[in-house]
């Protein structure tokens, strides 16, 4: 569909019917001195959307974040965040896709972290943030979106590193925290 991103407006009336609305609006190359965009443009975006599903009635929101909670790029974090408890407010089962960083085409330097991450996820203190801020593919991401639009949750679904990389879906079992987060399980 056209239209502004930031206004829902000018393209609200193309939402509907839709059983699922995916969100990919953002800052390109994300930095710590584009705090002033990641509001207007991230945090703008989505409040858009949010108008435009639920004018929409729209039954399920894909909302392409980041991995959380992170030690850098905390203005880009925070302002993701706010996204999703914007998302969240509306009462829409969503479901947020949290990765740190894709590896693709234009986006190859980093396959040079992947023995440090190796390295990483072998020591306790840091394993559990080498797993979180971990490196997915562009594919992994693909079939992500696409298992998460063909498999919409009841409430808030957050699907991190690890389910990135098994593409979303639960087939070789959800971890504890994935199921908690999904379910409200304890």
């Amino acid at each position: 569909m056209r239209g502004n991103a930031l206004e829902a407006a000018s393209y609200a009336s193309q939402v509907a019917p839709a059983d699922t609305f995916v969100h990919l609006v953002g800052v390109s190359h994300p930095a710590p001195w584009k705090e002033e965009q990641f509001k207007q443009v991230d945090l703008g975006s989505v409040r858009a959307s949010v108008a435009a599903a639920k004018e929409g009635s729209v039954h399920h929101i894909i909302y392409l974040s980041v991995a959380q909670p992170a030690p850098v790029m905390r203005s880009y974090v925070a302002i993701r965040a706010e996204c999703e408890a914007l998302i969240s407010a509306t009462g829409i089962p969503a479901t947020f896709v949290r990765p740190w960083y894709v590896l693709g085409p234009g986006h190859r330097w980093p396959y040079l972290l992947i023995p440090f991450y190796a390295m990483a996820e072998r020591f306790p203190g840091v394993r559990d943030t080498a797993r979180r801020l971990g490196l997915v593919t562009l594919r992994q991401m693909i079939a992500t979106l696409v298992w998460a639009a063909e498999n919409p949750p009841e409430t808030i679904r957050i699907l991190d590193v690890e389910a990135i990389r098994r593409g979303g879906s639960a087939q070789a079992g959800p971890s504890a925290s994935y199921a908690a987060r999904t379910t409200g399980a304890p």
